[in-house]
């Protein structure tokens, strides 16, 4: 499946179906995760079985149901993790899309069970909840292109669909916090405030990087 479609189908999902995962899907995350920690020196674990992390007061606020498969983004403490953690998790994001699996951003509404997962030096970014949902989620609406993107001269066509991308990413309340500038041939990318705006900036980053084929990391 081509990228972009495999971004287009995916949606944040908070429900899920009481299923456990298959033991062959369970490989197939594992395997991307290891070479996620590998590529990026994080220490994300996946989490099974497990309902206290979104079973609690703050899950059910938030609407989670059956929630209880998550990645933990974990990393050594310091000013890019919650960069990197936008980054990778969102390509494990698209990998469970790519499963048949759900999947949602949590990054304040989880318990503290998942503080138990870092080590000396680390820090948890966030979570990402896995399962079966009961929905395939509903898209997002995108707010103006302008001022988002930033091109001086003519833009080419892998600037196009990386911007294409981006617009499918999630955001933090769909804040779209973000901006992309197009400059004698690099693409720079920043995000310009608004609640956990460094996670985001790290998973916009990673749409226009993985449907264009241009690297836009600066960490």
């Amino acid at each position: 499946m081509d990228i972009l479609e495999l971004m287009e189908k995916r949606h944040s999902v908070r429900r899920y179906l009481d299923k456990p995962l298959p033991e062959e899907l369970l490989s197939a995350l594992r395997a991307e995760l290891d070479a996620c920690n590998a590529e990026s020196g994080l220490r994300i674990q996946l989490i099974t079985d497990e309902p206290k992390a979104l079973g609690g007061f703050k899950g059910k606020i938030s609407a989670f149901r059956n929630a209880v498969n998550y990645f933990a983004m974990v990393g050594p403490e310091g000013p890019a993790l919650d960069e990197k953690c936008g980054w990778y998790g969102e390509r494990l994001v698209l990998k469970a899309q790519e499963l048949g699996l759900n999947t949602c951003w949590i990054a304040g509404s989880y318990g503290s069970k998942c503080r138990e997962y870092t080590g000396e030096g680390e820090d948890l970014s966030c979570i990402i909840s896995v399962g079966f949902g009961e929905t395939q989620g509903t898209p997002h609406k995108n707010k103006p292109e302008e001022p988002r993107f930033v091109v001086e001269g003519e833009a080419p066509e892998w600037f196009e669909r990386g911007k294409r991308a981006v617009m499918l990413a999630p955001t933090a309340i769909n804040q779209q916090k973000f901006r992309f500038t197009l400059r004698g041939g690099e693409v720079f990318a920043e995000e310009t405030g608004g609640f956990f705006s460094k996670i985001d900036l790290g998973i916009v980053k990673y749409h226009f990087t993985a449907a264009s084929g241009v690297d836009c990391r600066h960490w």
